[in-house]
């Protein structure tokens, strides 16, 4: 879930900085802060240290009343050694931590589970260090992996640009990329989880969308017949859009992960962002050993009442094949109802490969 993620990054910034101890770093300010290299140094520690007792304590605010307060006569190496100490404690909490459970983390989606903290620990010790290297006269580039590995789990609606750094450097104001405007804005994003009754909906980054669509796991631990062919297929749609740069992974794919025994048992979500007129379409499907139990219509409901509770949602489709009465039993109990003539001649015309089409519609 990434704790090796988060120690092979401390151990790069440590050994990168130790060789710079004997520089005055209260006396330099980090690039683009107004921390001196030392705060920033301990702002690192600060990162680790809340990203740990957060997911320990499985809190659910943003405050932890904690500070990192080293001793007076702490020089550079003891600040190092703060890290090296904050960076264990959270590779531990990690993986320690069962994938499932869940903590506080700011906008927009407000929580973010072991793997997610991981990644968090990962960004906030490469970009921080590439600060102070920056002040410091240093050279710095992590392993693409790292780069990579924060990128595509907090990142989600960034292109990928010529490399996983210099495309993190240019999303985090650091850096600029041929084409792209300036980035003077941005905020790490974990993934969305949609609560239902019995199942989390839980949104896939590109990283578990590439696993998925290459035949891994995904990172879910999926019941024995599972993941089901469509979820691979929505994965490798997802991975597309996510390379052409149109992704917006709250219309992405979402696994339903069931609350008894944490494992997943199918996946549904969106083939795209709504149109001008508010309109998105919803696929789905489940593994065959989960089916007759009610889950696809559970979490159909759910993500539709998410859907249709934004402001730029205002119908929602499914287009079902006629003779697949069980399809179109499970959209009809999740309040979808058989569309107009017209509605499903228009949308039979954009799908005639696919054959003889129903199409269900819910609005709010």
């Amino acid at each position: 879930m990434g704790g090796e993620r988060v120690a092979e990054a401390v151990a790069g910034s440590v050994a990168l900085l130790r060789t710079a101890t004997d520089r005055d770093w209260d006396a330099v300010k980090a690039a683009r802060s107004q921390w001196s290299c030392r705060e920033a140094a301990l702002h690192i520690a600060y990162d680790l240290i809340v990203y740990a007792s957060r997911l320990a304590g499985r809190g659910s605010t943003s405050h932890v009343p904690l500070k990192i307060a080293p001793d007076d006569n702490a020089g550079n190496e003891g600040i190092l050694q703060i890290i090296e100490t904050t960076g264990t404690l959270l590779t531990a909490t990690i993986n320690t931590t069962p994938r499932h459970i869940r903590a506080h983390h700011p906008r927009p989606f407000f929580t973010a589970n072991p793997e997610g903290f991981a990644a968090l620990g990962v960004g906030e010790v490469l970009l921080h260090t590439y600060d102070i290297a920056e002040a410091l006269g240093l050279s710095y580039e992590p392993p693409t992996e790292l780069a990579e590995f924060a990128l595509t789990r907090l990142l989600p609606h960034i292109q990928p640009g010529p490399t996983p750094w210099s495309t993190l450097l240019w999303a985090t104001g650091r850096g600029e990329l041929p084409g792209r405007a300036p980035v003077t804005n941005w905020y790490w994003i974990n993934p969305l989880v949609i609560p239902a009754e019995r199942l989390a909906l839980e949104s896939l980054t590109p990283a578990a969308a590439a696993d998925l669509a290459a035949g891994g796991d995904g990172g879910f631990d999926w019941v024995t017949d599972g993941p089901y062919d469509g979820t691979r297929e929505a994965s490798g749609m997802l991975l597309k859009a996510y390379e052409a740069g149109v992704h917006r992974p709250e219309f992405g794919v979402f696994v339903l992960v069931r609350h008894e025994d944490d494992r997943a048992v199918g996946a549904l979500g969106f083939h795209g962002a709504p149109d001008e007129d508010g309109r998105v379409e919803i696929g789905y499907d489940l593994a065959e050993s989960a089916r007759g139990n009610g889950y696809l219509t559970e979490a159909l409901r759910a993500l539709s009442e998410w859907a249709l509770a934004r402001d730029d949602v205002r119908t929602l489709f499914a287009t079902i094949d006629h003779d697949n009465l069980k399809s179109q039993a499970v959209v009809n109990r999740a309040g979808f109802a058989r569309a107009t003539v017209e509605e499903e001649r228009a949308m039979g015309e954009r799908r005639e490969s696919d054959g003889p089409l129903h199409v269900y519609v819910r609005t709010a």
